[in-house]
């Protein structure tokens, strides 16, 4: 079995997530101003970058903000389980794959959908928009008596 872990580097996982975050260049999550300083790095994790704001004066790093911020698990674990789900793997067999426990796998990917739900920008209609017009009644799927029955009309007459 090939360990997967080991295919991934910390440094490059960690610069594609300040590249795909940050395209303008870094800028603080709690106010978005662009004046930060760095502030060295993580002591658990080397490659991860710690900044300060300088108009908010806060603190953060390379993930605050993201699904992915506050965990124990390494940016190349949670990079990997989310691969893996891309490839429809179940928890159990993400779990294997990573030498993780069930629990924890289902806590990650949990929040990796909630992650992705919670950012999905809203759609922008545009141009000419049609719609349909449905009405369905739930409950009530092949029963068009009932749905009669319902809208006060009487059995019979309209």
């Amino acid at each position: 079995m090939i360990n997967l872990q080991s295919l991934l580097d910390d440094n490059k996982s960690y610069e594609t997530i300040c590249q795909l975050r940050w395209p303008a260049g870094v800028c603080c999550p709690h106010c978005e101003s662009s004046e930060v300083t760095k502030q060295g790095r993580d002591t658990t994790q080397p490659a991860r970058q710690k900044y300060r704001c300088m108009c908010c004066h806060r603190y953060f790093d390379d993930l605050t903000g993201t699904v992915l911020a506050g965990h124990h698990q390494p940016l190349r674990v949670w990079i990997l389980c989310l691969y893996l789900m891309g490839l429809n793997l179940s928890n159990a067999q993400i779990a294997q794959e990573l030498g993780l426990n069930r629990d924890d796998v289902q806590g990650m990917t949990e929040q990796l959908r909630q992650g992705i739900v919670t950012r999905q920008p809203e759609p922008v209609l545009s141009g000419a928009v049609e719609c349909d017009e449905v009405y369905v009644v739930a409950g009530h799927k092949g029963h068009p008596a009932a749905v009669k029955k319902r809208d006060g009309v009487a059995d019979g007459g309209v």
